[in-house]
Formats: structure tokens, C-alpha cells, sequence
């Protein structure tokens, strides 16, 4: 019964696990990484990285488990950094660093399949052991 259920949920939703495992990892062992990322206006952005990074694990690991309050967890979390994704890209355009203004750009709209990856992971049936 149980390889029936992992052979339900769709490619994407591993997509999702995979990238905010890894991402929540990189959060919390290698925060410098990310506060580039984040506006300097934000309010303490050390204990935003490694929010955001706790928030992905648990996001991730509610997709893994099918819980019922994963999938809207997991869209919110994406919706959240989002912000600070577009204002890296500006940021990057202004200050004339090609390579991380294109990567920037790209990956903007990745986060909407993203999005819609989450909200269609399976969860649990109440009737479900």
C-alpha cells in the first residue's frame, strides 16, 4: 500500500522536497550565502536566513509526510521569499553584475511552477493510517 501512495504524488512535488531540503541545508550551515539576497533595509537579516531556512525543512519534510498543511506551508514559504528574490535581481541589474542578473531573472519564474508543484503534492486522506 505504501509504494501505491509514493507512486501517486508527481514528479514536481519531489522537485519541491528536493530543492527546499537542500536549500533549507545550505540556510542554516552556510547563512552568508543568502544575505546578499535580502534588501539591506531588512530587519535582522541573519535570523531571516536562517528562518527561511528552518521554514523550507519544515515545508519539505510536510510534503514528505503528505501532511494536510503542507502544500499551502510550502506555497506560502515560496510566496514569502519572493520578494526578496526580485529585489536581488534588481539589485544585481543595478550594480552591473551580469551573471547573477541573469541567474536572478531566471529564476523568478521558476517559482511559480514551484507554487503550483506544492499546492498539487498529496496529502494524507483523513480515512489514511
Amino acid at each position: 500500500m505504501a509504494r501505491e501512495a509514493l507512486a501517486k504524488r508527481h514528479w514536481g512535488s519531489w522537485v519541491v522536497i528536493l530543492a527546499f531540503t537542500s536549500s533549507g541545508i545550505l540556510h542554516l550551515l552556510n547563512p552568508g550565502a543568502f544575505l546578499d539576497l535580502l534588501p539591506n533595509w531588512a530587519p535582522e537579516p541573519l535570523l531571516l536566513v536562517y528562518a527561511s531556512g528552518i521554514a523550507e525543512l519544515l515545508a519539505a519534510l510536510g510534503l514528505m509526510l503528505r501532511l494536510k498543511w503542507a502544500p499551502m506551508f510550502t506555497a506560502l514559504v515560496l510566496l514569502a521569499v519572493w520578494p526578496a528574490n526580485w529585489w536581488f535581481a534588481i539589485d544585481t541589474s543595478i550594480n552591473g553584475e551580469l551573471l547573477p542578473a541573469i541567474v536572478a531573472w531566471a529564476r523568478l519564474p521558476l517559482q511559480i511552477p514551484l507554487i503550483l508543484w506544492a499546492l498539487r503534492s498529496p496529502v494524507k486522506s483523513q480515512f489514511s493510517k
